[in-house]
């Protein structure tokens, strides 16, 4: 597997010593000691408020894709509550934005209106949310207007 996401992360002397020295117990990288520590801890994070049930390791291949958008949107319909702020500003955008949406015309007050139901996750539209991505990502920012 090649590795392309760099982490920067601090650790204190004392930490960063054992965790070297654990390296080397299993004949490994301090970088890839690290990542098989964390690959570990993921089957001890628990995803309900009551700390037990289904874990991060549980669901890590539903909610992975290669995608970022697809992989926002596994989120969002399994635990939005995990959002970060700019995050929730995201989902905002997407749910208030019809044209990422499958719906219909109706007839409203004597005009026809687009009518979506963004509570549904299998009404979006992933092609059209894929193409306007990066425009939606620079709003929530805020590095962007509408």
């Amino acid at each position: 597997m090649a590795r392309s996401e760099t982490v920067t992360i601090r650790l204190d002397p004392k930490m960063r010593y054992l965790a070297e020295l654990a390296s080397r117990v299993h004949r490994r990288t301090l970088s890839s000691y690290i990542e098989l520590a964390i690959e570990a801890s993921l089957a001890k994070v628990h995803l309900s408020p009551t700390g037990s049930g289904t874990t991060l390791n549980d669901v890590a291949d539903a909610l992975w894709d290669i995608d970022e958008p697809d992989r926002f949107v596994n989120l969002a319909a399994s635990y939005p509550n995990l959002f970060t702020h700019e995050e929730q500003r995201l989902w905002k955008l997407i749910r208030a934005d019809g044209s990422l949406w499958h719906g219909s015309l109706i007839e409203q007050n004597g005009e026809e209106v687009w009518n979506w139901n963004p509570t549904r996750i299998g009404n979006l539209n992933r092609d059209s949310l894929r193409n306007k991505w990066d425009e939606l990502r620079a709003v929530a920012r805020e590095e962007s207007a509408f």
